[in-house]
C-alpha cells in the first residue's frame, strides 16, 4: 500500500540560505508522527510547505498518490492537509460555532459536496443547516459544545487550542499538521489534548506533530523525525530515536560525546522550538 505522504528531497532557500536541504520521509496512513528539532532546524518551514503557505525551491510532495508540490493553501486544505498553529488564530469576534463553520465551508466538505460528518449532502448544503449541525458535532468531539455561542476571543488559551483543532477537523483532513499544540498549557490541559489527538488518530486521521517536549513525543508518537540545520538527522520509533547518539549529542546534552551516560529511553526532556 502506498504511503499517505511522500516527501522527496525537499529544499527551501531564503536569500541563498537553505532553511531545508534535501529532506525526505514518508508517512503511512493512520499514525502519529513526531517532528522535533531546535530553533532553526526547519520544522516550521517544512509544515508551511506541506500546508501550502510556502513553495519549495526544489523537491516533491506526493499526497494520496498525487503530486501536490507548490499547490496553494486552499488547495492543500481541499486535498486533505490541514494545519493548526502554535499561536491560535481564531476569528476573535466571531462565535466559536462560526469559527468551526469556516472550516466546513472552505474545507473538503465544499470540495466534495459532503457534510462535516462525512454524509452525502446536496451541492451547497454545507453553506446552510448542514454546516451548523456539522460544526456542533465537531465542537462536541473536542469538548467545546458548551462554549459554541461564546466569542472566540473570550476563550482561555487551552480552549483556543481546542478551537484550533476543531476548525482543522471541520475541514475533514486526512493529514493533520499540529504545531506545538500543547505549548503554554498546564499539565492537565496538555494531557487532555494528547488524549484528543489519540482519539483523532483512532478515527482515521494521520497526524504530524511538531513538539519541543520529548515526554509528550514519547507518550504519543509512533515514529519520530528529528531535524537539525534544515536536514533530517534521524528517524525511527521514539525509544530508538532517543537512544540515537546523534540525537543525544544534539538534543539531550551531548553527554555521550563527553563519555557520560546517555539519557535513558523514556526520560523526560525538551528540545527548543
Amino acid at each position: 500500500m502506498p504511503p499517505l505522504l511522500r516527501v522527496e528531497h525537499l529544499t527551501r532557500t531564503f536569500a541563498g540560505l537553505a532553511a531545508l536541504h534535501g529532506v525526505s520521509f514518508e508517512l503511512e496512513a493512520g499514525g502519529i508522527y513526531g517532528l522535533i528539532g531546535p530553533n532553526g532546524a526547519g520544522k516550521t518551514t517544512l509544515l508551511a510547505i506541506l500546508a501550502g503557505a510556502l513553495r519549495p525551491t526544489a523537491g516533491r510532495i506526493v499526497f494520496e498518490e498525487r503530486d501536490v508540490t507548490g499547490e496553494p493553501a486552499y488547495a492543500a486544505v481541499r486535498a486533505g492537509i490541514v494545519r493548526t498553529h502554535q499561536v491560535p488564530r481564531p476569528f476573535r469576534t466571531l462565535s466559536v460555532l462560526d469559527n468551526v463553520e469556516v472550516g466546513i465551508r472552505f474545507g473538503r466538505a465544499r470540495a466534495a459536496g459532503r457534510g462535516a460528518a462525512g454524509s452525502a449532502a446536496a451541492p451547497g448544503a454545507a453553506a446552510g443547516g448542514a454546516a451548523v449541525g456539522g460544526a456542533m458535532q465537531v465542537l462536541e468531539r473536542v469538548g467545546l459544545a458548551q462554549r459554541a455561542r461564546a466569542a472566540a476571543g473570550t476563550l482561555s488559551v487551552g480552549d483556543q487550542k481546542r478551537l484550533e483543532v476543531a476548525r482543522a477537523l471541520a475541514a475533514r483532513p486526512s493529514l493533520l499538521l499540529c504545531d506545538e499544540i500543547c505549548s503554554g498549557l498546564t499539565a492537565a490541559e496538555a494531557e487532555s489534548l494528547l488524549r484528543l489527538l489519540r482519539e483523532i488518530r483512532a478515527a482515521g486521521t494521520t497526524i504530524l506533530y511538531v513538539e519541543h517536549d520529548l515526554k509528550a513525543i514519547m507518550a504519543i508518537c509512533d515514529r519520530v523525525i528529528v531535524m537539525d540545520h534544515g536536514q533530517k538527522l534521524a528517524e525511527g520509533p521514539p525509544a530508538a530515536v532517543q537512544r540515537d547518539p546523534a540525537v543525544i549529542e544534539a538534543y539531550i546534552g551531548g553527554e555521550s560525546a563527553q563519555g557520560g551516560a546517555a539519557a535513558p529511553a523514556g526520560a523526560a526532556g525538551t528540545v527548543e522550538g
